[in-house]
């Protein structure tokens, strides 16, 4: 447990920071709010992954452009750390200078659960870690269109579909929405009154009824259907 307090009393965000420029680092870290503590940063995507799985960070601000690992960045992070349990209580949040459409729906594809770009001020960013932290999708205002469209691409089939939905109960529909948030299963057990075994049991279900993979599938078609 952190020694620190914000000024609320409750303890700090803990945030982790990885971006390949030192001195952006710094800056950035000089500039986010007493609410957040920095608990580590790096450079590469090997350092990124060790470093998340060593500290459990709240929120880990991510560049998508990184040197390192086998060329894939940001969302090659990502992807690794969703095989690491010790990783899977962070929340991820893009910040990078790019504002390319493709670099945006990458990351998100990949697990993020927002974008900013590097003209975001520290305030900014500390509110968007407060909210990716809280459980809602935080992007750079010109940036949530191109989500929408990556996302809301079919939603003209969206109709002839929602009988997917309708495959699940009440309740997996509710644990669904809690998993896509980006909720820890210990976390969706305790709003939910469940056992951690019982969500365990849901989210299989889900995903088997769903014909999908993993969460990061699941986060996906639960905002293509606009269900987040």
């Amino acid at each position: 447990m952190s020694e620190r307090v914000d000024e609320t009393g409750r303890d700090p965000i803990r945030v982790v920071i990885v971006d390949d420029h030192q001195i952006f680092r710094t800056g950035l870290r000089a500039e986010l709010g007493e609410q957040l503590e920095v608990v580590g940063e790096a450079a590469d995507v090997d350092e990124a992954v060790a470093r998340i799985s060593a500290s459990a960070p709240d929120v880990v601000l991510l560049d998508v452009h990184l040197p390192g690992g086998s060329g894939g960045g940001g969302a090659e992070v990502l992807q690794r750390l969703s095989r690491a349990p010790a990783a899977r209580g962070a929340r991820f949040l893009a910040l990078s200078v790019s504002d390319a459409a493709d670099d945006v729906v990458s990351v998100i594809r990949a697990g993020a659960r927002g974008y900013l770009t590097k003209t975001a001020s520290g305030a900014e960013v500390t509110a968007a870690v407060v909210r990716v932290h809280s459980g809602d999708a935080v992007f750079s205002p010109r940036l949530a269109g191109f989500v929408l469209d990556a996302f809301g691409a079919g939603l003209g089939e969206t109709a002839a579909r929602d009988d997917e939905l309708d495959r699940l109960s009440a309740r997996e529909q509710e644990v669904m929405r809690m998993i896509a948030r980006g909720y820890a299963y210990k976390e969706v057990a305790a709003e939910l009154f469940l056992s951690v075994k019982t969500v365990e049991t849901h989210v299989s279900n889900v995903l088997r009824k769903l014909q999908l993979s993993n969460r990061h599938e699941l986060t996906a078609w639960a905002l293509q259907r606009r269900l987040l």
